[in-house]
């Protein structure tokens, strides 16, 4: 995948045929909700993970030295709204990416996570793509919406997909992890559990593996980060951001608004491939009309990174922990 090229212009055509016809941006969602009852929802068939091999981020002739950058939604509550919000936002995603130089071949992919142990689909993931397929992606994504109002939902079993169902030619060939952000406002369960990977994914996995194991496991493929909303119910629950803190470290982006989830991936990659530092990103922001700057400037101060990007909220009083950075391979 990902042999195709991302078009601005295609994007607004298709989104005006979409305003004047009356379309919905996330059909897939829409027509199940209306048409299905809730037992029988059912992931699209893009999205659907169960049997899927491998997520492959390659290069090709028009994209020769792709990098795979992952951002996988938690949809249940409120959260179901950044997919919305991402979707209005992928020409500003592209354009941070490509036209400030930020990457040379960035390949996308898109997910959504819920809760397996309540929800009819816990886990959907699409694939790396550089082109207008990922507008696709985006609009099969059910919003389910559900969760099991424990604190809990399954990020574990999405990062265990990112980390044994994808591979990237930008590990294989140069050494380079991808990226991976995950965005939600709970915590994860303890461990991956076996059967939930045997119903969900179609692994044939016997015993379970501990929340801590998995994310290690992950980080050898990808620089993950995890986005949390300060405003969320969840955030001032001590439990839920200590959390976060232990097994993400500097890696915890505390963001204050969800809308512009968009514009601090974009600028977190920017630093991470040193293209840019932070004061930098936001004048790119400034420049190309976002009025995210602020937002994304408190998520992403202070920057201090011999290696990557190191990401923590000034804002926020002793949210860092001493957790691992982001290294190169």
């Amino acid at each position: 995948m990902g042999s195709s090229s991302w078009s601005t212009d295609a994007y607004r055509a298709r989104q005006a045929y979409r305003n004047s016809a009356g379309i919905s941006s996330f059909g897939y969602h829409d027509d199940v909700v209306a048409k299905a009852p809730r037992e029988k929802w059912r992931a699209h068939h893009s999205l659907d993970p169960h049997g899927v091999a491998v997520r492959e981020s390659r290069d090709s002739d028009a994209h020769p030295n792709s990098l795979a950058v992952s951002v996988i939604f938690d949809v249940t509550g409120s959260m179901g709204r950044v997919p919305r919000s991402l979707q209005t936002k992928l020409p500003d995603l592209f354009g941070l990416l490509l036209r400030r130089g930020y990457v040379q071949d960035p390949q996308i992919l898109f997910g959504a996570v819920g809760d397996a142990t309540c929800d009819r689909v816990p886990l959907q993931v699409g694939q790396f793509e550089s082109g207008n397929e990922l507008e696709d992606d985006l609009g099969n994504i059910l919003l389910e919406g559900g969760g099991g109002g424990q604190m809990t939902e399954s990020y574990e079993l999405a990062m265990y997909f990112m980390a044994r169902h994808t591979a990237m030619d930008c590990l294989e060939k140069r050494g380079r992890r991808g990226y991976l952000f995950v965005v939600g406002d709970e915590m994860a369960y303890g461990a991956v559990k076996a059967r939930e990977v045997r119903d969900v994914i179609g692994d044939d996995l016997t015993e379970n593996i501990a929340f801590p194991a998995v994310l290690e496991e992950l980080r050898r493929k990808f620089e993950v980060y995890f986005i949390m909303p300060t405003g969320s119910y969840h955030f001032r629950d001590d439990r839920v951001r200590e959390f976060w803190e232990r097994h993400m470290g500097q890696n915890l982006i505390l963001l204050d608004d969800l809308d512009a989830v968009c514009e601090t991936i974009a600028v977190t990659v920017g630093l991470g491939e040193e293209a840019v530092d932070l004061e930098e990103g936001l004048r790119d922001l400034a420049d190309a009309g976002s009025d995210q700057a602020d937002v994304v400037g408190r998520a992403l101060r202070p920057l201090v990174r011999e290696r990557g990007a190191v990401v923590v909220s000034s804002d926020v009083e002793g949210l860092a922990g001493d957790g691992p950075g982001v290294e190169r391979l």
